[in-house]
């Protein structure tokens, strides 16, 4: 049985899309859904227009945000090489949650590459996503894209958790947001570096719903891991995707003893996890996951915002199996319990 949360396909407002591309045009941003989260878009090629990305999310400006176009979109405008494995990749997966970095052509901003010479490309699925960049500037436009919250916290995968996320500044910061429903995906795309195929070969630089193994089949060679001349790509650094509340994670066999030692010295849980069985009167909540790593990745993100606002000392995540399926659920609960490493240690040590 499939367990994942399916929603009808969102309506499309073409009034709010085009609202949305005129505030784009003008130097605006516009919160916007994709697939894997919404994002705070800007455009790509308006260096002010990314300046304000920057300093609404407060994000480092060395770090680079990602391209959104459109399926009709020339690739070869925004990059100065596009390799054949490049062609593969997007035959095989575009539109959809697939970040390609590639070599930057000259005349795009250095802004939107964090100051490098790639620039990373994503063609989203979602309706409203194409739709928009269909409208802005007669679909020759990119829309600088990270996720629409601040930087280093839980992305939004709903329009409310991007007015969540920026709230009173939501009209200062968001000129517009334009809602598309829920994200499928639920997380970020996987991010490949190519921009260095003839030295490195392909490389992943974040996983995310499309495996590494399906994309190495199309390229018909490994990926390899990132080494120290990688290209910095959005959501590598090694805390991200948090909430405010610490997050930990407990392996299921230990489960039941850490929620017990916890609610003994008074520490309030709210906890994440598929063993539904598992949470007696040791936790102050529960949010009982899917079973199927996409459909898990499509709720991770609103079970951390909801558990963030438990009122609870800590986020007890029951820890996921290691298996490739799983690979981008792990990267963003290890990047998200980064912060919190020895926490869980320390509380039970005294």
């Amino acid at each position: 049985m499939n367990d994942k949360s399916t929603s009808p396909a969102p309506h499309i407002d073409a009034a709010a899309v085009m609202q949305a591309a005129r505030r784009l045009e003008q130097g605006g941003l516009v919160a916007f859904p994709t697939e894997t989260v919404y994002g705070l878009g800007g455009d790509a090629e308006n260096p002010a227009a990314i300046a304000a990305i920057y300093a609404a999310k407060g994000r480092p400006a060395n770090h680079p945000v990602i391209v959104h176009v459109s399926p009709e979109a020339d690739i070869g405008y925004w990059a100065a090489s596009v390799p054949v494995e490049a062609r593969r990749l997007i035959a095989s997966f575009w539109p959809g949650p697939l970040t390609l970095i590639l070599k930057r052509a000259a005349h795009i901003p250095d802004a939107v590459a964090g100051g490098q010479d790639s620039v990373g490309l994503r063609c989203p699925s979602h309706p409203v996503a194409q739709a928009l960049l269909r409208e802005f500037r007669g679909g020759k436009g990119g829309i600088a894209g990270p996720s629409a919250n601040k930087f280093g916290h839980v992305s939004p995968t709903t329009a409310e958790h991007v007015r969540e996320e920026f709230g009173s500044d939501a009209d200062s910061l968001v000129d517009y947001v334009l809602d598309g429903g829920q994200s499928e995906v639920g997380i970020e795309s996987t991010i490949v570096d190519l921009s260095r195929i003839d030295t490195h070969g392909p490389v992943l630089l974040r996983p995310g719903q499309i495996s590494a193994d399906r994309i190495a089949a199309v390229l018909g060679v490994p990926l390899a891991t990132p080494d120290a001349s990688a290209p910095r790509a959005s959501g590598t650094l090694d805390a991200h995707y948090a909430p405010h509340t610490p997050v930990v994670q407990v392996e299921p066999a230990r489960l039941q003893d850490v929620l017990a030692r916890l609610a003994a010295i008074g520490k309030k849980v709210a906890l994440i996890g598929r063993a539904h069985g598992q949470a007696g009167a040791s936790v102050a909540v529960l949010r009982a996951m899917p079973v199927s790593a996409d459909a898990y990745a499509h709720d991770l993100y609103a079970a951390l915002r909801d558990m963030d606002h438990a009122g609870a000392d800590l986020i007890v995540v029951e820890s996921l199996p290691p298996t490739p399926e799983w690979q981008g659920v792990n990267d963003r609960l290890r990047r998200a319990a980064f912060d919190s490493q020895g926490l869980l240690t320390r509380l039970l040590n005294g």
